[in-house]
């Protein structure tokens, strides 16, 4: 895997134009923020966004690099086929996050950014019969709002993509069973603080649970007028990017090397 020179990533920064880099950049700080947070898995899973005024092409890891390595030069553009379109062609992507990033991006024209993780959370969220319970604040942004897909084994076929985009429908976030998180966004932001969102209400899940009490479930009106709130204010756009944008802020006083 070839390094990006400060030359390369000047050249290609006015190659793609300004719209494309500061996608690159947040895509970039994703990638980070996961890494910081613990919610990668080596050189595993995979984050992706719609590169701007091409809709059938999308950003995405090379394989092979850990998330705190990924920088806005070293992201690979591809196509809805797989083919890489600008970058290192020496570069590869891991099959399954073409399969995944690739459908929903090929389904859903209003999803900008996509998200996907194997937390240890996550994935014991996900090997459960019930699901995402609503039980804490954070779970209740995803009441009756939330997606699942069945496990079908390490998703590196092509025919799943279609059974993935119909269950994920129209909403913004899924659990793949089995297997992990995965979220979208009409912004990388927007994409990062559902799943921030998400797994916070995992973390929380499985930890109420390992107490062994009883869990408190609020009545159903309450649950749905909770997530109406979120879907007015806190999950709002705005609200994710000035988030987002905090978030940003801390990346450039631990290390700025994600805008390169």
């Amino acid at each position: 895997m070839t390094a990006v020179t400060s030359v390369q990533q000047n050249l290609l920064r006015e190659r793609v134009g300004e719209a494309e880099w500061q996608v690159r950049v947040d895509l970039a700080a994703a990638y980070r923020l996961i890494a910081r947070n613990g919610w990668d898995d080596g050189i595993f899973t995979h984050n992706s966004s719609r590169v701007p005024g091409h809709n059938n092409q999308f950003l995405i890891n090379a394989f092979g690099l850990m998330f705190h390595e990924i920088t806005a030069s070293n992201l690979v553009k591809v196509d809805l086929d797989g083919n890489i379109v600008d970058g290192d062609r020496d570069n590869d992507i891991i099959d399954a996050g073409y399969v995944i990033h690739s459908a929903v991006h090929q389904a859903r024209d209003d999803v900008r950014a996509v998200m996907h993780t194997h937390t240890t959370a996550g994935m014991a969220v996900s090997a459960q019969t019930g699901g995402l319970l609503p039980i804490t604040q954070k779970a209740m942004r995803f009441y009756d709002r939330l997606a699942y897909h069945d496990y079908e084994g390490i998703a590196d076929n092509l025919d799943e993509r279609q059974r993935l985009v119909t269950d994920l429908g129209s909403r913004r976030s899924m659990i793949l069973s089995n297997h992990g998180l995965l979220t979208t966004g009409c912004s990388v932001a927007e994409a990062f603080s559902e799943l921030r969102y998400l797994e916070h209400a995992c973390q929380a899940q499985i930890a109420a649970q390992a107490g062994g009490g009883e869990l408190v479930v609020p009545p159903p009106e309450v649950c749905e007028h909770a997530a109406r709130q979120f879907d007015l204010s806190g999950a709002n756009q705005s609200a994710s990017e000035v988030s987002f944008a905090a978030m940003k802020r801390m990346l450039d006083t631990e290390d700025p090397s994600y805008a390169t």
